[in-house]
């Protein structure tokens, strides 16, 4: 990479769900207004696939102008992936909680000690100032470590996305919200409990907004949401779409809590009764950078009505 190159250098760290959404937007934005040269940092075997869907997307990016670095951020010690992300204006991490415990204050401390200008790392969820240290879901507090780290110093500008859960997943049926073949939707906590739910697309495209804003947001958390909904009202929206009823259980938090307690590593039950407890996993849409902004995002009937009815 040329370091005199006159536009802004963003590299992206992992090409999965959501990384390639942020890669697709950032590329498009920066065709669009010539105003960034665009990067993704990936496996040398995710380079070279032979898998047609995979290389289909990587094909793609490459097309929109994206170029790919070689690398395994996973394995890559700490001094020898800040001299990696050193050349870079900007890094954004799409590398998420599969690639292990440590990764996210591993990725932050390199990105310090290289002294890149700004740094978005992989906080796109919940608002996990909120819900503090000690939560049911204990990967949590690693990410409240990497904020730590952000706010002691002042040489790296960074910005935080908060979106909420991926919207697919509260449709997943390993997580147990809403089970399509018993007909049932299970509430965590309470009916009246709220969720914020966004789309990898939507994020990928409220990020790019993000970054490019003017005036530029600076070492702070900007909150969107596709949608913030309860779980009352979803089991309502999916009865009114499908036309057919719906069992309705709420699985209160003493129970998650006790089911917890039966399975400890059981990741699914940590996620269950975080939600379950209500505190920083919703915000209301009207407060968030989307909303002030007027962009449109796919809410939860919308994404009911592409995926489960059509």
């Amino acid at each position: 990479m040329n370091r005199t190159d006159r536009k802004e250098s963003i590299l992206v760290l992992g090409a999965g769900e959501l990384g390639f959404e942020v890669l697709r937007h950032l590329a498009n934005h920066a065709r669009k207004h010539q105003s960034a040269r665009i990067y993704v940092r990936l496996r040398q075997s995710t380079i070279d696939t032979t898998d047609p869907v995979k290389k289909q997307q990587i094909d793609q990016l490459r097309a929109l102008g994206v170029e790919t670095v070689p690398g395994d951020v996973a394995v890559t010690g700490t001094d020898e992936l800040a001299a990696l992300l050193a050349p870079y204006d900007t890094v954004i991490s799409c590398i998420g909680f599969s690639a292990g415990r440590g990764t996210q204050t591993k990725i932050t401390q390199a990105v310090l000690q290289a002294g890149v200008k700004r740094y978005v790392p992989w906080q796109f969820g919940v608002d996990y100032d909120t819900i503090g240290r000690g939560s049911a879901q204990d990967v949590f507090d690693e990410q409240l470590d990497v904020r730590d780290l952000l706010r002691a110093q002042n040489r790296t500008e960074w910005l935080i996305v908060a979106t909420g859960m991926f919207t697919s997943f509260l449709f997943e049926p390993a997580f147990g919200v809403v089970d399509l073949e018993q007909n049932e939707v299970h509430a965590l906590g309470s009916w009246d409990n709220q969720v914020t739910v966004t789309t990898p697309e939507d994020i990928g495209r409220l990020t790019t907004a993000i970054l490019f804003h003017e005036p530029r947001f600076q070492n702070e958390t900007v909150f969107v949401a596709g949608d913030t909904i309860s779980y009352g009202e979803l089991a309502d929206e999916l009865e009114r779409q499908l036309d057919r009823p719906f069992k309705r259980e709420a699985w209160s938090v003493s129970y998650l809590s006790d089911a917890l307690r039966a399975d400890p590593e059981n990741n699914l039950f940590k996620y269950r009764a975080v939600f379950a407890a209500g505190v920083g996993v919703a915000w209301p849409k009207e407060t968030t950078f989307n909303y002030r902004e007027g962009l449109e995002t796919v809410d939860v009937p919308t994404w009911i009505h592409r995926h489960l009815v059509e």
